[in-house]
């Protein structure tokens, strides 16, 4: 097998929602190398909108032996997803890993969530993870080699009032990761989830002190997590020491859900 296949080093990876909070730690995480001396030749992600956004990623990022390529994209569309990893595919010459991350809450009480609100958050964080999966496998299948992490939630666990819809597309993600790990196992692809509690994002920063306090009162740790404490235990499964390890979720969330 190639050492791009089964090595530490030259690994090619799509993030998708790579511009922002945990897609964006992922991005950095990775193309550091700092978990165990696994290293990237080539990182794609798929982001779709804050052009601004993407290049300052780009330039934040400066590590001579790692190509950052940014591909403006609805991860949401089958079509444009199919299109945009083809062409990922075409210039990396195939793919090790994918990292479905791309997701957007739009909260409500049942009472008041339109049928429009519920539709546009599966769509984006449920059906992506199908779309982007879909349009990788055929590649990793051929190599036999592959890693697919999946970011779902602990709200996919224990769900979460006001939010039946992100609830119901992070417990389908998880559903999703099992089923693709019993099917992929075989082909040496393993498939993973990562469950994140309350993390430090652009959606917790629009709550008030007040509303933070209630929420870490839930958390024996009695903090918000980082994007990096997310990101580090995405770097793990991406390596060869989680070589053995597929089908499973992984709360980073303080103990919330212990």
């Amino acid at each position: 097998m190639a050492e791009t296949q089964q090595g530490t080093h030259n690994k090619r990876a799509i993030v998708t929602g790579g511009t922002r909070g945990i897609g964006r730690a992922i991005v950095k995480e990775l193309a550091s190398g700092s978990y165990r001396g696994v290293l990237f030749s080539d990182i794609a992600f798929i982001y779709n909108s804050c052009d601004e956004c993407a290049e300052e990623l780009k330039n934040e990022i400066n590590f001579p032996n790692v190509k950052i390529h940014s591909f403006k994209s609805d991860a949401a569309s089958f079509e444009q997803t199919q299109a945009t990893v083809n062409e990922i595919l075409k210039k990396l010459g195939g793919v090790d890993i994918l990292i479905n991350n791309a997701g957007i809450t739009k909260d409500n009480l049942l009472l008041r969530m339109t049928e429009k609100d519920f539709d546009d958050v599966i769509a984006t964080n449920l059906k992506s993870v199908f779309n982007c999966t879909k349009a990788v496998v055929k590649s990793m299948v051929s190599q036999r080699y592959g890693r697919i992490i999946n970011i779902s939630s602990v709200v996919g666990l224990i769900g979460n009032a006001g939010q039946s819809n992100y609830s119901a597309s992070k417990a389908g993600i998880i559903g999703f990761t099992k089923s693709m790990a019993r099917e992929l196992a075989s082909r040496g692809i393993t498939v993973n989830a990562v469950a994140p509690g309350f993390i430090q994002t652009d959606m917790t920063s629009k709550l008030n002190e007040e509303q933070i306090n209630k929420l870490v009162q839930n958390v024996p740790m009695s903090r918000l997590g980082k994007p990096e404490d997310v990101a580090k235990v995405v770097a793990f499964l991406c390596s060869n020491d989680a070589d053995y390890i597929t089908g499973q979720v992984i709360a980073v969330d303080g103990g919330m859900t212990m």
